[in-house]
Formats: structure tokens, sequence, C-alpha cells
């Protein structure tokens, strides 16, 4: 699968943003907030709680590999704003990952537009 990584600041939208407000975003299907050993703290959609814990924690490790490449790209290329990640989406055909900090949704690629979502993301990881 394609990965984007983005760096820096992340374009931000107006007011904050409760993580369950995310799911009335066009595409939306499952957005999920975990702490930073993995664990789900609160999810929403995907009907089973266990597919919400698996979405939590293959954000959790997606996030760590993010940050351990940031970090050796940054490194040797001795260019700076590489790190910390402003968040990264794993981009798919028919479905996308899609985080920033420790909150992670499940996208319908086609019916969504990831720059909202990814704005969306941020103000409800700020919350």
């Amino acid at each position: 699968m394609p990965m984007l990584i983005m760096s820096g600041s992340i374009p931000r939208s107006t007011g904050k943003v409760m993580i369950k407000q995310l799911l009335a975003l066009d595409g939306v299907l499952a957005v999920a907030k975990f702490r930073d050993d993995g664990a789900l703290v609160e999810g929403y959609g995907l009907g089973e709680p266990a597919r919400l814990q698996q979405l939590a924690k293959f954000a959790h490790d997606y996030k760590r590999m993010v940050q351990g490449n940031a970090d050796q790209l940054s490194m040797f290329t001795q260019m700076s704003g590489w790190t910390p990640p402003g968040g990264w989406i794993v981009l798919g055909p028919t479905l996308s990952i899609c985080s920033v900090a420790n909150v992670v949704c499940m996208v319908d690629s086609p019916a969504t537009t990831l720059t909202t979502v990814m704005q969306q993301l941020h103000a409800a990881a700020n919350w």
C-alpha cells in the first residue's frame, strides 16, 4: 500500500471536534482514540469492539514505524522539519487509514476528501 507521511503543520480546522463527530464526515467508517501503549481508549464504528482494538493497535504500531523512518531520514539527510510527523495516511483503492497523534480513522477512499479528514483528525486529537 502506498504511504504518505506528513511532516510539519497540518492545515487547521476551526473549532474543537470530539472523535465521535468524525463519523459525520463523508466516507468515515470508524474512528478510534488510543493510548501511547496502543490500548483503545474509545472508538466508534465497525460494529465490533475487537475490530476497533485492532485498528488502534495497527495505528499505534504504524505510528512508531513512521516516527522511526522520519528520525532516520532526518539523521541521514541532515534536513530539519521531518520530525515529528504531523500525521500519516495509508492510502488504498477502496479503504484508507488516517491518523494524527493518537486518533485514527478508517475511511472509504473514493467517498471522502482526505484533507478534510486530516484537518478534523488534528482538531479531534487536540480536543
